[in-house]
C-alpha cells in the first residue's frame, strides 16, 4: 500500500516550501493542510514536539508516523520516493547537504534583517546578508554551468534557495535593499528558480500579500519604511 502523505504547513513558512518542491519535483502525491502559528489548534500541538512547521504525517492503513524538521523530511523523501534530487556520489552528496545548512543559515540572518531594530542594525544586517550572497556567487561561479546549483540537474539545494529567493521580490518592491546586486550568478540563479513549476506553486496566489502584511506588522525599521512608502505612493499619484 501507498503511504498517504500530509504536508502540515505555514502560508510564509520558506521551510515547508522546500518540502513542498521536493514533493512536486519528486511527482509525489500529497494534501497540504495550513496552521496558524498565532493560535495553534490543539491536533497541532499534539502531534508536533517543536510546536513548528512544516510535519510530514504519513499514514499507512491505520498507522500513522509524524515526521518534523525540513531537513529529515528531505531526507526521508530521498530515501523512499523516486527521483532523486541528491548527487548520487557521496562526496557530492555531503557537499549539497552543506549548502542545505548554508540556505538555513541565510533564512536565519533573513529573519534578523527584516526585524532589525533601528536603521543601523537594519545596514548590520544588510551587509551581513551581502556576505553570505557572496559567498554564493563565488560557489557558482567556481562549480557550476546552470541553470541551477549543480548545473543541469535539478537538486535539493535548488530546493532550499527557492524560498530564499522568493523574500526578495518583496523587499526589492519595498526597495529596502541592494543584497543582491553585482551578484550576476546569483541573480540568474534567483530567475532560473522563479520560473521553475515548482517553486512557483510552493506557495498561494495571495503569498506576497501575506508576507507584505507581515512584515509591515513588525516593530522593525523595514516595517517604518513600508508605512512611509505606502504615505509616500498616494502623495506621488495626486501630484
Amino acid at each position: 500500500m501507498t503511504a498517504k502523505l500530509t504536508l502540515v504547513s505555514h502560508h510564509l513558512c520558506p521551510y515547508v516550501q522546500r518540502a513542498a518542491i521536493a514533493l512536486a519535483e519528486k511527482g509525489v502525491p500529497f494534501e497540504r493542510v495550513n496552521v496558524d502559528l498565532a493560535s495553534k489548534p490543539d491536533w497541532f500541538k499534539a502531534i508536533s514536539p517543536l510546536g513548528k512547521v512544516p510535519l510530514l504525517r504519513v499514514r499507512n492503513g491505520s498507522k500513522e508516523e509524524i515526521i518534523f524538521e525540513s531537513a529529515v523530511i528531505l531526507e526521508f523523501l530521498e530515501e523512499t520516493q523516486a527521483n532523486p534530487l541528491h548527487p548520487a556520489d557521496p562526496l557530492m552528496r555531503a557537499r549539497h547537504r552543506s549548502w542545505v545548512e548554508f540556505g538555513s543559515a541565510i533564512l536565519n540572518a533573513i529573519g534578523r534583517f527584516y526585524s532589525a531594530a533601528d536603521e543601523a542594525c537594519f545596514l548590520k544586517e544588510s551587509s551581513g546578508l551581502s556576505e553570505l550572497f557572496e559567498r554564493v556567487e563565488a560557489e557558482l561561479s567556481a562549480r557550476r554551468s546552470g541553470p541551477w546549483f549543480a548545473g543541469k540537474r535539478f537538486s535539493l539545494v535548488d530546493a532550499v534557495y527557492g524560498p530564499i529567493f522568493r523574500y526578495f521580490d518583496t523587499f526589492d518592491e519595498i526597495g529596502a535593499c541592494g543584497i543582491l546586486d553585482g551578484k550576476p550568478l546569483v541573480q540568474a540563479w534567483r530567475k532560473a528558480l522563479s520560473d521553475r513549476q515548482s517553486v512557483k506553486e510552493a506557495v498561494s496566489p495571495d503569498y506576497p500579500l501575506r508576507l507584505h502584511a507581515f512584515l509591515r506588522a513588525k516593530a522593525s525599521y523595514l516595517s517604518r519604511m513600508i508605512r512611509l512608502q505606502a504615505i509616500a505612493i498616494p502623495q506621488a499619484r495626486s501630484a
